[in-house]
């Protein structure tokens, strides 16, 4: 009987010994457990810092690349595109182009007016340099003018000289060394007997004449040729040179010139006829 008590205890004991045994090993389990879990958090937690430094190091790399390209104005984009609209953002405009911030300081200052009076002060001085700038023109213009006119005049003593010296030539050819023409010591005592200079100028006198009067000719011609009223209507317009009107008319046979001085105003026919008066 008390074997069997003895027995009753021991199998108790050894049920409370196991019991605590299982108990001890659950706690043991249970602080594994947490430590494992622990060094598993601290490990996640390890991992997402770097992997978010990780990121911000990528993306602070591409903002440096883009801020390279817009600072270059690669393709237009910075001066293009993005200065417009960051050229008043302090700080941000830093990674724009230097020349697009200047070109839009420019433009902005051009129309930088605080009043309208300052606007229209400024219009008034674009004007004024307009007038100075137009009056240049005209200047420049008048100065070509004139020496158009010059090179004009130049040209026709040219021409005037090259016809006077073919005219001499042929006066020599015809007149001095012709078949029919005075021995040639003759002549060669007349221009020794006088002046060279008077020589030459009583020439070109003498040409000048006869041009003259061969323009005198074809005046008569083309005036006889037109109807009297006609001709007497340009006639009352040259009351600055009734001289030549008189030669023309004087030129002409007297029915021509009678039928011509009844057209015209009686004051400019009266001019006229006391011109063409024979000198007593």
């Amino acid at each position: 009987m008390a074997e069997e008590k003895e027995e009753v205890v021991d199998k108790k004991a050894a049920k409370k010994e196991e019991k605590q045994r299982k108990k001890e090993e659950a706690k043991q389990k249970k602080a594994q457990h947490a430590a494992e879990s622990d060094e598993l958090e601290e490990e996640s937690g390890g991992s997402k810092v770097a992997v978010f430094f990780v990121s911000l190091l990528i993306i602070i790399v591409w903002l440096a690349i883009i801020a390279l390209l817009i600072k270059w104005d690669v393709g237009g984009f910075g001066s293009g595109v993005l200065a417009p609209i960051l050229k008043d953002v302090p700080y941000v405009n830093k990674i724009l182009p230097d020349d697009a911030v200047k070109e839009m300081s420019t433009e902005d200052s051009a129309y930088a007016y605080d009043t309208m009076a300052d606007a229209v002060e400024r219009i008034k001085e674009l004007e004024k340099e307009l007038a100075d700038a137009q009056n240049a023109s005209s200047a420049n213009a008048d100065y070509i003018s004139q020496l158009e006119a010059q090179s004009q005049e130049l040209q026709q003593y040219k021409e005037n000289e090259a016809e006077f010296e073919k005219e001499k030539q042929s006066f020599y050819e015809d007149v001095v060394f012709s078949d029919v023409a005075p021995d040639i010591e003759e002549y060669k005592k007349y221009y020794e007997s006088i002046d060279p200079a008077n020589a030459e100028v009583l020439y070109k006198q003498v040409v000048a004449q006869t041009a003259e009067d061969e323009q005198l000719d074809d005046y008569i011609k083309t005036y006889s040729s037109m109807k009297p009223k006609e001709a007497a209507a340009i006639f009352d317009t040259m009351t600055d040179n009734l001289k030549l009107v008189a030669q023309i008319l004087d030129g002409m046979d007297a029915d021509s010139r009678a039928a011509i001085l009844g057209k015209m105003s009686s004051d400019t026919a009266a001019k006229v006829t006391e011109i063409m008066k024979p000198s007593e």
